[in-house]
Formats: C-alpha cells, structure tokens, sequence
C-alpha cells in the first residue's frame, strides 16, 4: 500500500469519528440545556466549544453564547476546520484519493453525509438541529455498518486506527472539560446539576446503559471517571481506544511486516493503563492524568506517521 494511501485512509477514520463525536456532542448539549436546572444551561455551550477546543474560533466570530449561534458553528461553519461540514470535507476529500481502497457502501455513506450539510447555514431551532443532527450520526453509523462489512486487510486496519486515535482524544478532552469548566460556581459537586451533567456526558459516548450494566448503582462522577478511563469492556474508554489502536497496528505490522516506534508507544500506554486505578488518577491530580493522556496521545499520531511515511 502506498504512504498517501494509508495517510488518507487514516485520516477519512478521524474526521468521521471526529464528526460523529461533535454530532453527539450537539445533541447532548441541546437536551442539558434543556434542563430545568438553569445555571448548567447557561454554560452548557461554552463548555461544548471547549470540548473540542474551538472556543478561541467562535469568540472570533463575535456571535453570542447560545444554543443557535454555537450549533451552527460547531455544524456547519466552513471556517471552523473542526465542524461537523469541515470534517466530512475533509473526508470526502480523502476518499475520492482512494476509492479503490473503500466499498461503494462507505464513499456513498460520506458523500450523503456531506451533501446533506454542504448547503446549510443556519441550524434553526432545537428541533431542526436534532433532526438534522440525527441525519448526521445516521451516515455516520452507516459507514461504520460499512466498515463491518470491509475486507480485513490494510485499509480495513488504518481506517479503524484513526478513529481510535481520535476517539480517545475526544473522550479525555470531554472528561477534562467536566471535571474543571463545567459544574457551574457555587454548586456542589454530586448535586443535582452535576448529575444532570453527567448523565448528560454519558449519552455523549452512548455509555448511560453501559454504566448500570457495570456498576449497578446509581450514577457516581468517581464511577464515571472509572469507566470512561479505566474500563476496557466499553469502546469508548480511554482504555478501550488504547487496546484497539495497539490491536490495529499489530495487525498492520503482520501484513506489512513493518513495527515501530508507533506499536512500542502504543503497547506502553496500553500496559500503563492496565495498572491504573482511578483512585491513583485522583491522587496523581486528574486534570494532570487527563494532559499527558493527550500528550501521548498526540505522540501516538506522530509516531504512525513517521512510521508509515505519511508525508
């Protein structure tokens, strides 16, 4: 497989995992703002912007804070290089340059994806960015159903590896985010805004059922860090990103015969995972947990990149 093949095929998994995470997080938003617990509404969409680290973007813009203003950005603004439209570009993009890499079933999947947003620059009221969000999250479980029904080889692989890299960027950034911006001033934590929070960032990584099946309690921040960090079993942990990407790049490995830098950093953070507890994450600090997750994370991307000769 040629370098700018697997570069794209690599890239097409980010953008759809990192469009499928804004739609989620879209959604998730408009249902806390909801909420009758007005001051977690209040920042609710600051706190959505600062999930995907596009707050610098939109205070740019010089639009208000609110529920239209912040959707239509994180949606469909072509300036905002991380919108849902941006990123489905970006795909889009990348597909057309390996089409003979992909099924007909995952180009079709992007191509609808984006023409159902290029034309779009308003996302209205909350009940037509829900329907337009679920458009959105609809092509983008397609191309995974897609996806499911590829070929496993290596372009099966470097799909599947970008979008475990970005997913377990987004879930660290959506935890770090909760645990130091969100709770409003004055609120006690385990409160019943905080619970709404938190309920609220469990429909984000589709984890509400997950955690009951888990834990069989009721809902705990500490148990929800526990799981988005430390559990395997759910595909969204930072643990369960972790053991698919090493999984990922060893298969990679086997069928090009080329192991690296990229499978040793993974293979590290994989084992330093599986000795974590999330008692040690609160003692080390985990906003300081959570910030070289990331860092490594991003040592991860180099890494295959060098490795595969992205270029």
């Amino acid at each position: 497989m040629l370098s700018r093949t697997a570069a794209s095929l690599y890239w097409i998994g980010r953008y759809v995992e990192r469009a499928e995470f804004t739609a989620r997080l879209i959604e998730a938003t408009l249902r806390l703002d909801a909420l009758s617990a007005r001051p977690a509404g209040k920042t609710a969409w600051e706190s959505a912007l600062l999930v995907v680290g596009a707050e610098a973007g939109f205070a740019a813009t010089g639009a208000e804070t609110g529920q239209r203003e912040v959707s239509a950005f994180l949606s469909v603004a072509p300036d905002n290089p991380s919108s849902i439209r941006s990123c489905l570009d970006s795909a889009r993009w990348n597909a057309k340059s390996v089409r003979t890499a992909l099924t007909r079933d995952a180009w079709e999947t992007i191509n609808r994806a984006w023409l159902g947003l290029r034309n779009i620059s308003d996302m209205g009221d909350s009940r037509a960015t829900l329907a337009m969000i679920e458009r959105v999250r609809a092509e983008t479980r397609g191309f995974e159903g897609a996806l499911g029904r590829m070929l496993r080889n290596e372009a099966y692989a470097f799909l599947g590896l970008g979008a475990a890299i970005e997913r377990a960027d987004n879930t660290a950034r959506l935890i770090d985010v909760k645990y130091h911006l969100l709770l409003p001033e004055g609120e006690i934590v385990g409160g019943i805004i905080d619970r709404d929070q938190w309920t609220t960032i469990l429909h984000t990584v589709s984890a509400n059922t997950a955690y009951r099946w888990l834990y069989r309690e009721e809902l705990k921040p500490w148990l929800v860090a526990d799981m988005l960090i430390c559990r395997r079993e759910l595909p969204r942990s930072l643990a369960g990103s972790a053991l698919e990407v090493v999984g990922h790049l060893a298969f990679i490995g086997k069928l090009l015969s080329r192991q690296g830098e990229a499978d040793r950093l993974a293979r590290r953070r994989l084992d330093k995972l599986g000795n974590t507890s999330i008692d040690s994450v609160f003692a080390r600090g985990l906003h300081e947990y959570l910030e070289s997750f990331l860092i490594e994370n991003a040592m991860i991307d180099r890494a295959i990149a060098a490795q595969f000769k992205f270029g």
